[in-house]
């Protein structure tokens, strides 16, 4: 059973959330939250499987509420919930370890598959919506230092490892890389696996968060 906590400061959307997620057998709804400090205390008390985060609300904010479970330590992901004229939110949110993004209008089965992936501990970089926010806040980066950046990254990692990284830092799929480099899946999964651990990211989101910051991917690459 995967357990979801609603943080919104709208009731009607809260309220829609659970009609949809408790209509389904996998899924229990174990809270609501108003605000991002109720939405931190109920996490730490209940810990939910996900966190369904709204960005902009009273008092703690989503992208606070994020970093704050974050720091817990806590196994929740948080699946932040947005709409696109707060972009620059939702970048701040993957970059304080949220698990993904999904639109407040994405129709249920979406949503769905969104908390069931985020649960089973992949992140949601589907669908073009991750590459069009990315595209967006490209200009906004501070353009100092990127190259550093990008050479220190790509220090740490093999020859075989940079080459993997590429792809999934481009939000390609374990099968469309093995396909691609002529290696089996689960030999691509060891490797993922690695370059998370040596660049200490928690999970595929962060992953293209950092190319990006970093230079490695360019928008149209």
């Amino acid at each position: 059973m995967i357990r979801v906590l609603i943080v919104d400061d709208q009731s009607l959307l809260r309220m829609g959330f659970r009609l949809i997620l408790e209509a389904e057998s996998d899924i229990d709804v174990v809270g609501e939250a108003g605000d991002g400090g109720a939405g931190v205390s109920m996490t730490a008390a209940l810990q939910p499987d996900v966190v369904l985060m709204d960005v902009r609300m009273p008092g703690m904010d989503g992208i606070e509420a994020t970093e704050a479970i974050g720091a817990t330590g806590a196994d929740s992901k948080v699946l932040i919930l947005t709409t696109f004229d707060l972009d620059q939110y939702v970048f701040a949110g993957l970059r304080a370890g949220a698990s993904g993004f999904l639109l407040k209008d994405a129709p249920p089965t979406e949503l769905l598959t969104a908390i069931r992936t985020v649960a089973g501990g992949e992140a949601v970089l589907a669908p073009t919506a991750t590459r069009r926010l990315i595209d967006q806040l490209m200009p906004l980066m501070p353009q100092a230092n990127r190259r550093t950046v990008r050479d220190e990254l790509l220090d740490r990692l093999t020859d075989r490892e940079r080459s993997v990284f590429a792809q999934l830092a481009a939000g390609r799929s374990n099968r469309e890389i093995a396909a691609d480099l002529h290696l089996s899946e689960g030999t691509v999964k060891i490797h993922v696996g690695r370059i998370l651990a040596k660049l200490q990211l928690r999970d595929r989101v962060q992953a293209v968060v950092l190319a990006y910051e970093s230079g490695l991917i360019t928008p149209g690459s």
